[in-house]
């Protein structure tokens, strides 16, 4: 029996591979009553004992990395399928890492690791090191809690979010500073040890492509690496490992600037979440590999079964929002269709009727593409994407679909801040309008499933006139005539919808009570019956539009929550003076952070909410007036 101390796509990963191999697993609630809290060590260690497991694969994330939970693991009698914890304290902590990898002579960037974490020790060292900079928590992975810093005034505030971020997310709010390099490529490399000593890397990954430090799409092998960097990698990797006497499965992570040259980030000493990629290239399950070696089996491999085969490419599905600055997304999957074929994994944490809430993190599922070469992965996961459904939440899908088209990804040159520079592209605003087919293909479809024979009002009906709704989507309102003649369900094609850089897709639907939600190009778009208007509204509009004539000022100006969460930190109080663009309060969701600005210069006339308030999107926060 195994516990696996996780949840979501990584803990159904698991337990696939578990299953295969005879072995049970057992997956906690993490959600209702009697959830476990996945950060709360001697919780889980006493869910895994009453569970009577024999092991315990941590997956990553939570307390994956945690050294305590390791040896409590053991100290009751349970196996633990990772590396040991003196393994997990040295290359764990990024801190340590750091200092391991500079004694070994591999090189790192400059950077501060030192014990006081004290905020003047870290001004002081940042003063040193030179901005721009990165802000790093010492302990988990992820990306999780790091900022890029680049003036010094910004350095407190950046300081004391990342400690918030990382002791959410891991426990522990110790940080570290690193130079920021721009342009490289992010490139690790995958190892294997057993009890026994023997070792071996199993290539590279390529992660350059991310998001506010958040991997986007994953690749192996590296479009820039050659035999010669791939050999100084994975010698490096090797020896940073049998240093501390790693067993296990591992990550060693390092940016390559465009001279060749790499620089040491950190180790990952757990499972990575794009680890099928690897897999996929050597035909290995790095699952059961970690299961054996706990078993204490010898790896039985060498150089020569690790060689890559083909290329594979992955993506990460997010319950986010790309059109919209990537703010995490909640809601009910109402529809869900994978894609299949020659090639094409599908790494899934959600089904049909799951609720995405904004609790955890916002990966809902990883969609993974082999070729026998690198044209032919990159194609398959193109139409892998553009195959796919997923209905009542909005994520990142879209975003994705034009991603993999362009030309500087397709070239194998993307590097760490490409995205930065190329996303959105100039006309996006354009090509993500919500087109007139979708507004019809809702109005129809809302009035087909509100049609009741015998209800003769039902449907948009209108005396002396065809049948007629007014819905509201992403903020607008339009009235719409509906037609259901000859219309059998709600899952239909209705004219073509834009598209990001391919062929129009048409339009799907399904209506889920007074919502229909309809894929427009990868994105799920909801539609509603609009409200009927009224006096309280129009005077909230004449209270806040810009007047026709005078001096240009415009009236208050309502503070709105960009996401659903958590009211973390609130920067202001009533009747202070802010300018456009200051902090008015933090939000917090999918144990991120996000602030919420001021969007005029004026003063804070009023404040809505308190610290710890759940906030739904569009809530009123706050109300700044000129």
């Amino acid at each position: 029996t195994v516990f696996i101390a996780n949840r979501g796509e990584i803990a159904r990963r698991i337990t696939r591979t578990c299953i295969r191999l005879g072995i049970h697993p057992v997956v906690p609630a993490t959600t209702g009553p009697g959830a476990l809290d996945l950060l709360d060590a001697r919780a889980v260690v006493e869910e895994a004992r009453a569970a009577g497991a024999d092991a315990l694969h941590p997956g990553f994330g939570f307390l994956a990395e945690n050294a305590d939970l390791a040896e409590r693991v053991a100290m009751a009698g349970i196996r633990w399928i990772g590396p040991p914890p003196d393994a997990i304290r040295a290359m764990g902590d990024k801190a340590a890492a750091r200092r391991l990898a500079a004694a070994l002579g591999i090189p790192t960037l400059a950077g501060y690791d030192d014990a006081d974490q004290s905020d003047e020790a870290l001004t002081a060292a940042a003063g040193r090191i030179g901005y721009p900079l990165l802000v790093k928590p010492s302990a988990g992975g992820g990306g999780k809690g790091m900022r890029t810093v680049r003036e010094p005034e910004r350095l407190t505030d950046a300081l004391a979010a990342a400690r918030r971020e990382a002791a959410a997310a891991f426990g522990d709010d110790r940080l570290i500073l690193e130079r920021l390099l721009k342009g490289g490529r992010h490139v690790e490399i995958q190892v294997l040890f057993d009890a026994h000593g023997t070792g071996v890397q199993l290539g590279e990954r390529d992660c350059s492509i991310q998001r506010r430090h958040q991997k986007v799409l994953e690749e192996s092998p590296s479009p820039g690496v050659d035999a010669e960097l791939r050999r100084r990698l994975g010698d490096a990797a090797l020896m940073l490992a049998r240093a501390v006497d790693y067993v296990s499965a591992g990550t060693c992570e390092f940016l390559v600037d465009d001279r060749g040259r790499p620089a040491f980030l950190e180790m990952n000493t757990r499972l990575q979440v794009e680890h099928p990629v690897t897999e996929l290239v050597t035909g290995r399950d790095l699952v059961a590999d970690q299961l054996r070696i706990a078993g204490g089996e010898p790896l039985g491999i060498g150089a020569r079964d690790t060689e890559p085969r083909g290329h594979a490419v992955e993506v990460r599905l997010y319950a986010e929002d790309a059109d919209d600055g990537f703010l995490p997304a909640i809601g009910r999957i109402e529809a869900l269709r994978w894609p299949d074929g020659s090639g094409i994994r599908v790494d899934a944490g959600i089904e049909l009727w799951s609720e995405i809430g904004g609790r955890f993190d916002p990966m809902l599922a990883k969609i993974i593409a082999w070729g026998p070469d690198r044209a032919t992965a990159f194609a398959r996961l193109t139409s892998a994407l553009d195959d796919t459904v997923v209905l009542g939440v909005v994520t990142n899908l879209r975003f994705l679909r034009w991603l993999v088209r362009q030309p500087v990804v397709l070239a194998g040159e993307a590097r760490t801040d490409t995205l930065d520079r190329i996303w959105p592209p100039d006309d996006w605003a354009d090509r993500i309008a919500i087109p007139d087919a979708a507004w019809a293909t809702a109005a129809t479809a809302l009035a087909a499933s509100a049609t009741d024979p015998a209800d003769p009002w039902a449907g948009g009906w209108r005396l002396n006139g065809p049948p007629q709704l007014r819905l509201e989507s992403d903020g607008e309102v339009r009235t719409i005539v509906t037609n259901v003649a000859g219309m059998t369900n709600v899952a239909m094609a209705a004219g073509a919808a834009m598209a990001a850089g391919a062929a129009d897709p048409a339009i799907e639907a399904v209506v889920s009570g007074d919502v229909v939600h309809l894929d427009l190009a990868g994105r799920s778009v909801a539609f509603k019956v609009a409200s009927a208007p009224d006096l309280d509204r129009a005077a909230l509009a004449a209270r806040t539009r810009k007047p026709a004539g005078g001096d240009g000022r415009t009236g208050p100006s309502e503070v709105l929550a960009p996401m659903p969460g958590a009211v973390l930190t609130i920067h202001v109080t009533t009747g202070q003076p802010v300018e456009a663009g200051d902090p008015i309060l933090t939000l917090e969701a999918m144990k991120m952070e996000h602030v919420v600005v001021s969007p005029i210069a004026g003063r804070v006339a009023d404040l809505r909410v308190r610290p710890a308030d759940q906030v739904a999107r569009g809530q009123v926060l706050a109300v700044i007036a000129p």
